[in-house]
């Protein structure tokens, strides 16, 4: 019988799984990239070994393609689509309203299928379905107008089977009756047996008077063959169901928004786990009119992924109100501990803690604790009087601004920073210092997050975790508008990261981008690496780091590959060393996260779209339109 306690403390609800033995690491030894993050998995690790620390010098480019129409008259559009790779195909979404399928040992160009609507392409890469019921493999995808869409995998044409001639509404009732916020898909669809199982894009922030009022993000999965709807799981809780009397206001849970998957989500297919990342309840900045800690807001929440039924959760971020999120995919790895192996879901949030779970129980492997954090400002806000901190590992990124610490080098940008902290009189302090009334505040990591929803990579060989990180940090304030709600808003405000943007420079402590590595079978910190280089600099103040808008990939050879930063590099490290071996500039930064795969001519590549644009200090330039493939010479 499942039991819920309202006194939440870690937040953990356990339901008995019966479950069989075996690890989630189904798809690893696959040679092709056919999900987003490789495999359901989500750790982003090949088993390639045909690149290595020896060789990978000698890496250059095979082939590129421009993701451009030819006939586009708008402005270059930043690219966050994760290509996949299945035997010797390439399959990409674009920004510009496409979904192409290239020959991956050569580049050429096999099918190309324009949405009807350019404008709202599928985000964050795409889907594939093998197949099944007389039915060919197909591409899934879903868009930011709401529709999911499946294309015949070796054509590129509509499935007329499914749903409407192709494709399905997946708008909700309350988006139908009238609220006017955006709904859409906003990352690839997780394909599980027959299901393709989606999350929500709701938009964020104030929903209007109400606060948050808006269309709910319930978890959704539809049938691959037809395009009917199997199961929903209710993100917010309604009566009767497990997580609703944390909201201490019952009538708050009525239309609200957010606590949605717009990340990516991961399935253990051995023993039907679904683990999906939520994100922060609607308004994302203040919580006057939610009381309460709010589930499933910012948890991972585990269910039976046939059926959508409910089986653990644990809450990240009690009542959150930084816009804290949880957006990383959950990645399923298998640690020792004990003399026994553990499966655990590694789970983390913008607030850049790692949280180590039991993937069968949701329980942490290290201990959890709830320290007191500050109180907020605003009348009427009730935070959670403590906030979850995992004992180990210690934070990913950085945790604490102060006047003492701020960006220290460049004598320019030194004076610059100091300036504005002193001249706005900003309140500055650790990851859970609320949002002021009437005053700039900064609370590391802030609403960009140490880590973002490209999550981190892990090497199953070391047992290592690895992830990127970017200390951008994000000045917020909380004014009062004319109907009595707040709102973050100022001309430091909305998404304005904490530096001279004139410049693309922050004025945070450095390193301003990082790559981390974590034994988990320890939980310690194996190193700490400084990535990316500024260039705008005088050469002795150059070495700063810069933040990154995508992620990295580990293989069986040792290596970890990551772009993202936005000084247009692409760099190789050791996985166990964090000792950088290649390195070259191209023509923009790559914001969606590189792949891994073997082509048909036998040889290892190395993919990546390189645009420019993204999170990174939010004034990026959009540079470029290619997708690059990197490979040894024949």
């Amino acid at each position: 019988m499942l039991k819920f306690k309202k006194a939440l403390g870690l937040s953990i609800s356990v339901a008995a799984l019966s479950v069989a033995a075996g690890s989630a690491m189904g798809q690893a030894a696959r040679t092709d990239w056919p999900a987003a993050n490789h495999d359901n998995t989500s750790v982003r690790y090949s088993p390639l070994t045909q690149i290595n620390a020896g060789n990978v010098k000698n890496l250059a480019v095979q082939w590129t393609y421009h993701i451009k129409p030819a006939d586009w008259q708008g402005k270059l559009i930043y690219d966050e689509s994760i290509p996949i790779v299945i035997g010797n195909t390439i399959y990409l979404g674009t920004p510009y309203g496409e979904v192409i399928a290239l020959n991956a040992t050569t580049g050429k160009e096999l099918w190309k299928f324009r949405l009807p609507n350019e404008d709202v392409s599928a985000k964050r890469g795409i889907g594939y379905w093998a197949g099944g019921g007389g039915i060919k493999p197909q591409i899934v995808f879903g868009t930011g107008d709401g529709f999911l869409w499946e294309l015949d995998a070796a054509t590129g044409k509509p499935t007329a089977s499914f749903g409407d001639g192709g494709k399905i509404d997946v708008k909700t009732p309350e988006v139908m009756n009238g609220f006017k916020v955006p709904y859409g898909i906003l990352s690839a669809p997780t394909i599980y047996k027959n299901l393709i199982i989606t999350g929500a894009g709701t938009g964020e922030g104030p929903g209007g008077s109400a606060g948050g009022a808006g269309p709910s993000g319930d978890t959704r999965a539809f049938d691959a063959r037809t395009g009917k709807l199997v199961w929903t799981f209710h993100t917010v809780p309604r009566e009767g169901e497990v997580g609703y009397d944390s909201w201490d206001n019952p009538e708050s849970t009525i239309a609200r928004s957010g606590v949605n998957v717009w990340g990516y989500m991961s399935v253990d297919e051995k023993r039907g786990i679904l683990v999906m990342p939520l994100g922060a309840p609607n308004n994302d900045r203040v919580g006057i009119d939610r009381p309460g800690n709010g589930l499933f807001g910012s948890s991972v929440v585990a269910v039976d992924a046939n059926t959508g039924k409910y089986l653990w959760h644990f809450q990240m971020v009690h009542h959150d109100a930084w816009d804290y999120d949880a957006p990383e995919a959950p990645l399923l790895a298998d640690i020792k501990k004990g003399g026994k192996t553990i499966p655990v879901v590694l789970a983390m949030d913008k607030a850049a803690l790692l949280f180590t779970l039991d993937r069968t129980t949701g329980k942490p492997i290290f201990p959890v604790e709830e320290r007191p954090v500050p109180q907020s400002d605003i009348p009427g806000e009730k935070m959670s009087p403590t906030q979850p901190f995992p004992s180990k590992p210690e934070p990913i990124g950085q945790h604490t601004v102060s006047r003492d610490n701020l960006y220290k080098g460049d004598p320019t940008l030194q004076a610059y920073c100091e300036k504005m902290v002193d001249d706005n009189k900003m309140k500055l302090g650790g990851p859970f210092l609320p949002i002021a009334k009437e005053q700039y505040s900064i609370s590391p990591p802030g609403p960009a997050g140490g880590v973002n929803f490209w999550g981190g990579t892990f090497d199953p060989k070391n047992n290592l975790f690895v992830t990127n990180v970017s200390n951008v940090f994000q000045p917020m304030r909380l004014t009062q508008r004319p109907d009595g709600t707040w709102a973050n808003q100022g001309p430091l405000a909305g998404l304005r990261r904490f530096g001279d943007m004139d410049r693309h420079l922050l004025c945070g402590p450095t390193p301003w981008g990082e790559l981390v590595a974590v034994n988990m079978d320890t939980g310690d910190t194996v190193y700490k690496k400084s990535v990316g280089v500024s260039d705008m600099l005088a050469p002795q103040y150059q070495n700063t780091g810069r933040p990154t808008g995508s992620g990295a990939f580990t293989t069986a050879s040792g290596l970890t590959f990551l772009g993202g930063t936005d000084d247009k590099r692409f760099r190789a490290f050791r996985t166990t060393t964090g000792e950088m071996v290649w390195e070259t500039k191209i023509d923009a930064s790559i914001e969606d996260s590189p792949i891994t795969y073997r082509a048909a001519d036998g040889r290892q590549f190395i993919a990546a779209v390189a645009t420019g644009g993204g999170i990174g200090t939010a004034t990026t330039a959009v540079e470029g339109d290619t997708l690059y493939a990197w490979g040894l010479p024949k």
